[in-house]
């Protein structure tokens, strides 16, 4: 086409990758041992100021563990529950994503399942996580980068 020149800009062009969130954030994951006691587990989570940690096997990811798994055992077990092992309040069958994953694809699936928490795993190894909070930072950036360059288009006349 000749003369052709795209007249609107090029806005939110550039998809968010799970990579870009953990340039950002870092790729330090807080972790337990299965066999740990969720006394032990209520301290490093503390510890990192985190709201679950990635729950490591022999084989790599053995589960996940979060704050709500605590509190809701809790109620049913009391105190007793402090001295059971991170192994029986677990949740197993993690669902992981890879650093090329897009921030969208992985906003669905963390809306639509209910998750807070997805370790990033790249060929078989823990490279980092993502909680919601990451995801709607990261959303929100984008979300501002988009308007900056809609204001500057719209200045330029």
């Amino acid at each position: 086409m000749v003369g052709y020149r795209r007249i609107w800009p090029e806005i939110g062009r550039h998809h968010m990758r799970i990579t870009d969130v953990l340039r950002t954030k870092g790729t330090a994951v807080a972790t337990v041992g299965a066999d740990a006691t969720v006394a032990e587990l209520v301290a490093a989570l503390a510890e990192h100021n985190v709201g679950a940690l990635v729950v490591l096997g022999q084989d790599g990811i053995a589960g996940i563990v979060s704050e709500r798994d605590v509190v809701r055992r809790l109620h049913d077990r009391g105190a007793d529950l402090l001295t059971a092992r991170v192994a029986e309040i677990m949740t197993t069958g993690v669902l992981t994503c890879g650093p090329q994953d897009s921030v969208d694809s992985l906003t669905v699936l963390m809306t639509e399942r209910r998750i807070r928490h997805v370790p990033v795993v790249s060929d078989g190894e823990l490279v980092g996580i993502v909680s919601i909070g990451d995801v709607v930072k990261s959303r929100i950036s984008q979300l501002e980068e988009d308007q900056d360059q809609l204001t500057a288009y719209i200045a330029q006349g």
